[in-house]
This record gives C-alpha cells, structure tokens and sequence, in this order.
C-alpha cells in the first residue's frame, strides 16, 4: 500500500483576525513539494482536545497504514494539550509518521524539530490555561459587580435589560403571580411550629401544589428558594446575618440601606452554596426583594443546618431511611393499621400519600413481608458471610456521634425558642440584637459539631468496611441479632432500595 501525505486543518469559531481552512490547507500544500496528499478539516472544533470527527478520521487511516507524514498550518491546530499532543507523538512514532508545521517550520524527522515542537506546544497549553484563569478572574470581577452571571431565572422574577457602569446586562423583575406564591410560602413557613411538610400540604389543600411553571412543589424546592437571598431586602440584618455565618461581604454594612436585595455567589467554599454560607460570596444587587427580611430570616434561621440532619432514629423498620419510591424518590414509611389480631405495618409512598407529586401509585405493601423479602436478598448477597452480635461490646464511635447528635438537638432546640421570641410583638430593638447574637454564636457550635459528627460517621463506615472482612454466615444469625446489628448489616450492604410497582431494586454497597 502507498503511504499518503495528510495535511489537517482546523478552526475553531469565526473571527477575522483567524486564518481560514481553505489558506490553511493551501499554505500545508506547499510543504508537500507536489506529492498527493489527503486533507483533513474540522470547522467549528475546539482545540482543547482531540475529539473531532476528521481527527479522528486521520487517526484510523494512520492506524491503518495509510498515512507516512501530517502536516499542519501551526501546531496548535492539533492540539493545545501537552497530554493530547504527547499521545499522539507516540502514535505518529509507532506508526512511523512524520509530523511537519508549515509556518513553525517543525520536522519531527530530526532531534532539533522533536525538541522544539515539545517546547512551543508547552507555551501553547500556558497560553490556553492563561485564557481560562483570565475567565475565571472576569467572571469573579463582573459578579462581585452585581452583574446577573446567568443561569435559570427564580421563580418569582424574570429579567429586564439594564446597564451598570456601562457594561450591559440583566436585572430581576417582579412577576407578579409568582411572586403572590413565594410570599405565601414565607408567611406559612415562618409560623413557630410550622414544618416544610406543613407548608406543602397547605399548598396541596389550595390546589398550588404545582407552581406556574408547571413544576410539582416539593420540600427540597421550598427549601432551596427559602435558603436564597434574592428575595428579601438588604438592609442591616441581612448584612449582620452572613457576616456571622462567615460568608465574604462584598459591600460595606452602610450600604445595606434596605433598598435592594442580594445575590450569593460562590467563593472559596465549594459546598452547596446555600447550605454552607462559609466563605460564599454576598454582594448587593440591583433588583429589589419583595420578603420582609425579619420573615425572611425568620425562615432561614430555622432551615440552618437541615441538610446536616442525616441519621434519624429508626424505630419502626431496621430498613428505615433505606426505601424509596422508584418513580418520585420520596421514602416509603412505616404506617399501622388497626386490626382484630393487632397492629399491621403498612409501607406508604410519602410522595402520594404527604406530597402528592407522585404520579404512579404503589400496590399495598405488607412491611413483613417486604422485609422477609430484602432479608432474603440479604442471605443471597451474603451466604458465606458473618457479623458479630455481641451486643455488650460499645460501639465508641457511635456513642460519641450519639452524644454529639444530643447536644446539636439541644441547640435547634434553643434556636427554635430564641425564633419564637423574636417573633413576639412589642419586642424592643436590643432585645433583638441580643437574640441575633446569641442564635449566631448557637448556629456557629452547631456548625462545628455537625462538621465533627459527619467526620465520626465517616470514620466510622471505614471501620465498617474493614469489619466487612469477617462477615459469615450471618443470616444463620439473623435472629439473634439486635435491632441495631440488623440496622448496621443493612447499612453496611444496602445503599438504597427502590420500589416499583412491579419490581424491588436493591443498590449495593458491595
């Protein structure tokens, strides 16, 4: 077979300064010396790697033989990938193709062309990497400018056009409708003893447990929108409230007048920015917020740390936590029913049942006999394998998160009565202030003790793991263990159990 030259060419987006394909292709032909060549291009791809429909073309025919030299305009027309191009000169090696850049006068037939080629393709990825911090550095300068940064539009606004300091770009408008249902959501939520739950069923009850973009309400979405700042106002509190929970204030406290919100950028955290406020960037914006901040904060305050809360006591299933709906997500739990013989155990679909924003309801589901049916998943995934029961040996690790679970109860605890009070009318100013302070010193050792409990927990599962070691035969023993020996079998195996109305699907640890 006659090997054939293969001259590729490549252009990323249109701009005038840039050099065609077709003056590409002409300026390789001359390197050809008049020798038939094959011409590979791809237009519109970029070169930050080498997934490109032609390259890869030229690629399989190298592969296959065809191809004895490539040349290209420039080297970056390849790759501006040092790993990328580094590959692929081992690829032209083993093949025994030379590599030829017409303009940089590059031979990879001799040392000297091998040598400079890897230099200059080094400055090429530098200059890549020096272009993307330069983004990166742009996109922190127009945000702390209050520049609306993109994304999807909140419920409760749309965008108008706006100019700040003369760059133009987009501002939150009230939309009216949605609006009504966000300011809803806040005056239900921020009663006392109001729950998420409360606040959903309240919405079901008036028929708005779909909102007027079509979506089901859920508790993670009423979360989510009452953790985001955009739709209160800025005044003093608001200010007073990130700078105690150790987010990086953009703006000055004098110039938290009260006028405009707020938008929450992520910083040097890179944690769920409205869960962990910790280093996430506040800076003013141009819209204005339509929620008190007193409701506001009222309904912040007591989500604080609510994603933390990830270990509730089992009580009435050692499979608890672990059942989930296959259609909608939400858990199966345990309810009673009162018959002639006694309590019968029902799993229910909170999703129908509390939420109603599942769409497939389940058939009835006998607890026993589900769980006779995930045990006996069990003893199959876990013939040949044991667990020790011996309940008078202490889990140290365990009694400890126990503790320190007790001690983050008894500040929601004080939280939720410090709330209550702030919330009582005729109360003064510095009685206030003081509250503020002493929820800010409570939710800062709440935040340090959830860090320390996740760390048991963690530690904790690798134990697990390396107990994992000695498990067998522990379906033999299956009786004979504790609830808790149950509990810790099935959160060592299991990481989730999905329920359809046709099938159970099990997700394994192991």
């Amino acid at each position: 077979m006659d090997k054939k030259i293969a001259v590729y060419a490549r252009k990323s987006v249109f701009r005038e300064d840039s050099i065609s394909i077709e003056s590409q292709i002409e300026m390789c032909g001359y390197e050809t010396k008049g020798q038939d060549y094959i011409v590979y291009q791809d237009n519109g791809y970029s070169g930050k790697n080498t997934d490109r429909p032609d390259f890869q073309r030229m690629l399989s025919d190298i592969r296959s033989g065809k191809i004895s030299k490539v040349i290209v305009y420039k080297l970056d027309r390849v790759s501006r990938s040092v790993l990328d191009f580094s590959e692929l000169m081992d690829v032209f090696q083993k093949y025994n193709v030379d590599f030829v850049s017409a303009t940089e006068h590059f031979d990879t037939s001799n040392p000297m062309g091998r040598a400079m080629l890897n230099i200059c393709i080094v400055f090429a990825q530098l200059e890549r990497e020096t272009i993307q911090q330069r983004v990166v550095d742009a996109y922190a300068s127009r945000s702390k400018k209050g520049f609306f940064m993109g994304g999807k539009t909140p419920y409760g606004y749309s965008k108008a056009p706006i100019v700040i300091d003369g760059v133009k770009t987009s501002m939150f408008v009230q939309e009216p409708d949605e609006a009504a249902d966000i300011s809803l959501i806040y005056q239900l939520y921020s009663k006392p003893s109001s729950t998420l739950g409360d606040v959903l069923r309240e919405l079901t009850a008036r028929g708005i447990n779909i909102n007027r973009r079509g979506k089901y309400w859920n508790t993670a979405r009423l979360s989510e929108m009452m953790r985001n700042p955009i739709y209160t106002t800025n005044d003093i509190s608001i200010y007073d409230f990130f700078k105690a929970q150790g987010s990086n204030m953009i703006n000055p406290p004098e110039e938290y007048n009260g006028v405009t919100s707020q938008y929450l950028f992520s910083g040097t955290n890179t944690n769920r920015k409205t869960w962990d406020l910790s280093g996430q960037n506040v800076v003013i914006a141009p819209h204005r917020g339509f929620i008190p901040p007193d409701i506001w904060l009222a309904c912040r305050r007591k989500l604080l740390g609510n994603h933390q809360v990830k270990n509730c006591k089992a009580k009435n299933s050692f499979l608890s936590g672990k059942i989930k709906c296959g259609n909608c997500g939400y858990a199966l739990v345990v309810r009673f029913s009162q018959r002639s013989k006694g309590h019968v155990r029902y799993l229910i679909d909170t999703g129908w049942s509390d939420y109603h924003c599942c769409t497939h309801k389940l058939p009835t589901i006998h607890a026993d006999d589900f769980e006779a049916v995930i045990i006996e998943k069990i003893r199959e995934k876990l013939s040949e394998l044991t667990i020790q029961a011996d309940s008078d040996v202490k889990d140290e690790l365990l009694e400890k998160i126990s503790n320190i679970e007790a001690q983050i109860s008894k500040i929601e605890k004080e939280i939720e009565g410090l709330v209550d009070k702030i919330m009582l009318p005729d109360i003064d100013k510095t009685t206030v202030k003081y509250i503020n302070e002493r929820i800010a010193k409570l939710d800062s050792r709440k935040v340090e003790l959830s860090r320390e409990c996740d760390k048991l927990r963690a530690d904790r599962q690798k134990r697990s793991e390396t107990d994992f070691k000695v498990l067998h035969n522990v379906m033999d023993k299956w009786d004979e263990l504790t609830f808790d020996d149950k509990r810790s079998v099935v959160e060592l195996l299991i990481e989730k159990i999905l329920v359809f109305p046709d099938r159970i699907e099990i997700q394994w640890k192991v």
